[in-house]
């Protein structure tokens, strides 16, 4: 027996603490007894990424600081399950805490909102509707060597906060030409319609995991790993282990723009895209591969070692 409420950790934004009461709306309906119970209890983090936002991830830690407090808080016991939006979680957990459960992929490309300056939106060319030299706000190097290299014209303005304040960013005078955003979050948040141009995985190779919610638990709390395997997406887990081997190979830091993404085929077989680049764009290597969902692991390895091989030295530093 253990003592309840079972506490979930999660960001305080808008957006993690819609991933998370999805998350316990998932666990309650396979489990109805928790719910009648009031099993579980929102504990709400601010982590180092939330209070630093006036530089680049890259530049104070990487993005595994929108997950270090958090999993302090769960490997001392403050809390029992942590929520997180996958594509933020580092590729190597921490000791004593696993990945226990993916949730079903939300839509995974990205999205271009569009300030007032902006063209008519083309749908055969997603990025006709930015006007010559436009400003594009983003964190995101992988966003922002795509964009560049698609577009060397464009300049890239840093922006960072939640989803809400990157929207309103474009909206105000002196801000961005156009921005660009997950379109899960946009959908999770009902702000889809703020999408002016949503971009084709094969223009803009989405982050490993977007789209994806993860939690994680200790890993030697068995219990919580029986009942999380209940609500597991088998397609999420799939996906997210070829993407998450592809970073683990390549093995770059939060300098590198790496791209990863995967999808099932009709067949049931595996198909993952990956990218590497340089932040400027002078330099972009796509590549894909595809075998059986089985393989997820092997096919991200292989395809993460391909890439690593044929691209230059530097972008790895």
């Amino acid at each position: 027996m253990r003592s309840l409420p079972l506490r979930v950790g999660t960001r305080g934004s808008p957006l993690a603490l819609w991933q998370t009461r999805h998350f316990l709306d998932l666990i309650t309906r396979f489990c109805p007894v928790l719910r009648d119970a009031k099993a579980f209890e929102e504990h709400a983090i601010t982590t180092s990424g939330d209070r630093i936002q006036d530089k680049r991830l890259a530049d104070i830690g990487g993005k595994g600081l929108f997950a270090k407090e958090i999993h302090e808080a769960l490997s001392d016991g403050r809390i029992d399950f942590a929520v997180h939006s996958l594509k933020d979680l580092e590729t190597e957990m921490p000791p004593g805490i696993v990945l226990a459960c993916t949730l079903k992929r939300e839509d995974a490309r990205d999205a271009l909102i569009l300030g007032p300056s902006c063209n008519a939106p083309d749908p055969s060319d997603p990025f006709a509707c930015l006007p010559a030299g436009a400003v594009i706000g983003t964190a995101s190097v992988r966003r922002q060597s795509q964009i560049l290299h698609a577009r060397p014209d464009l300049r890239v303005e840093m922006i960072r906060g939640n989803v809400q304040t990157r929207l309103a960013k474009v909206r105000e005078p002196g801000g961005p030409t156009a921005s660009l955003l997950a379109l899960a979050g946009l959908r999770r948040l009902g702000l889809e319609a703020e999408a002016g141009v949503v971009i084709d995985p094969d223009a803009m190779v989405p982050a490993a995991g977007q789209g994806i919610v993860g939690v994680t638990v200790r890993a030697d709390d068995t219990e919580l790993h029986e009942l999380l395997s209940g609500i597991e997406d088998r397609e999420a887990k799939a996906v997210s282990s070829a993407e998450r081997a592809l970073l683990a190979a390549l093995d770059g830091s939060c300098r590198t723009p790496i791209g990863g993404h995967a999808r099932l085929l009709p067949d049931g077989r595996l198909h993952l895209t990956g990218l590497v680049a340089r932040a400027d764009g002078s330099f972009l290597l796509k590549r894909s591969l595809h075998g059986p969902a089985s393989d997820a692991v092997r096919i991200g390895r292989e395809l993460g070692d391909s890439l690593r091989r044929d691209s230059p030295t530097d972008i790895f530093g």
